[in-house]
């Protein structure tokens, strides 16, 4: 396992980070997993005995239950907490009234204490807004979360879901009004949805803000268990749950790409999609979950994965973006002022 520094910080996290979407089973998150206590327990100490020192949840995440179970477990197995760098998240509905959802100043710090108390622990290393909110002054939500890094409970502050032109306002703001700046993005990244390396990637290298790979196998298109004649196969959580949106057709070409390399590396074509991500100079971490032991060790096995230059090239050319403008005035263009 590797550690990678996270954005422009000191901090390192493994390459690989524990996605807790599975633990609990409630609302709307049953449909992605529904796992108790004991299960948890055993996932959470295989991960960090692989050497994984990250965990991510959000508060959302089976209405609470994901970071109660995550926060137990901490607790179960005995581990030490300053060993673990732990991410969670607050914008989502968290109840029935007016205030209990948004970036608002009420609803960061209350969600914060709550999401402390499930967690068992005293403060949070990574706090993130899950997306943004577009009836709360971005001045209000920065500043809220800046109080809380002054005040100890949060050590970091990190983005989900922005656009690039969002998140760079909002590092421009916290820079220019001295406060703590977002340090990393967690985003939708796959060798079947290279979209944010439109806009997103440049600002996150301009910036030195790190990348948190959240679905790395397409919401399972990418786990070996679909092709084209089976995509709606039972027992594969895009039966029950087609999310995120993707280009099938480009996916099944990614994914006849990328069984011949598997069967040539007596590799899996997830642990190969994992890879390609790890192989991202832009990518610090990605967030892998299981509803299964054999997943999970799966999964891992992908940080032992190598690609020659050739299969680089072959998979980046079957997967590749459409050109767009004005990437492709760009092209044209930086060949005078290129080193």
């Amino acid at each position: 396992m590797k550690y990678n520094l996270l954005g422009n910080t000191g901090l390192k996290v493994s390459e690989l980070c524990l996605g807790t979407m599975t633990f609990g089973g409630k609302g709307m998150f049953k449909a992605i997993g529904s796992l108790g206590q004991e299960p948890v327990d055993a996932l959470v100490k295989h991960s960090v005995d692989a050497g994984i020192n990250f965990i991510d949840t959000a508060n959302v995440y089976s209405e609470g239950m994901s970071e109660e179970l995550t926060g137990q477990s901490i607790h179960n197995l005995g581990l030490h907490r300053d060993d673990l760098v732990l991410a969670t998240k607050v914008r989502g509905k968290m109840g029935d009234k007016p205030n209990n959802v948004g970036l608002t100043r009420k609803h960061i710090i209350e969600q914060a204490e709550a999401s402390l108390k499930r967690l068992k622990t005293d403060y949070i290393d990574l706090y993130q807004i899950h997306s943004y909110d577009p009836l709360t002054p971005l001045e209000e939500t920065l500043g809220a979360l800046n109080d809380l890094v002054r005040s100890g409970k949060v050590r970091y502050i990190g983005a989900s879901n922005l656009a690039a032109w969002q998140l760079m306002k909002a590092i421009d703001y916290s820079t220019y009004n001295h406060l703590a700046k977002f340090v990393s993005l967690q985003a939708y990244y796959t060798i079947a949805g290279r979209d944010l390396e439109r806009e997103l990637i440049p600002v996150l290298n301009d910036q030195k803000v790190g990348l948190m790979v959240w679905s790395p196998l397409a919401g399972g298109l990418l786990s070996g268990k679909y092709n084209r004649d089976e995509q709606n196969k039972e027992g594969g959580r895009r039966a029950n749950f087609d999310f995120p949106p993707v280009n099938k057709d480009r996916t099944f070409d990614v994914i006849d790409a990328l069984q011949p390399i598997a069967q040539a590396k007596g590799a899996t074509v997830a642990q190969l999609a994992l890879a390609w991500l790890l192989h991202q100079p832009a990518v610090t971490t990605v967030i892998i979950g299981a509803n299964k032991m054999e997943q999970l060790e799966d999964n891992l096995k992908s940080v032992d994965i190598q690609f020659t230059t050739e299969e680089l090239q072959q998979l980046d050319a079957v997967s590749k973006l459409p050109s767009e403008y004005p990437g492709w005035m760009f092209e044209r263009t930086i060949g005078d002022r290129s080193k």
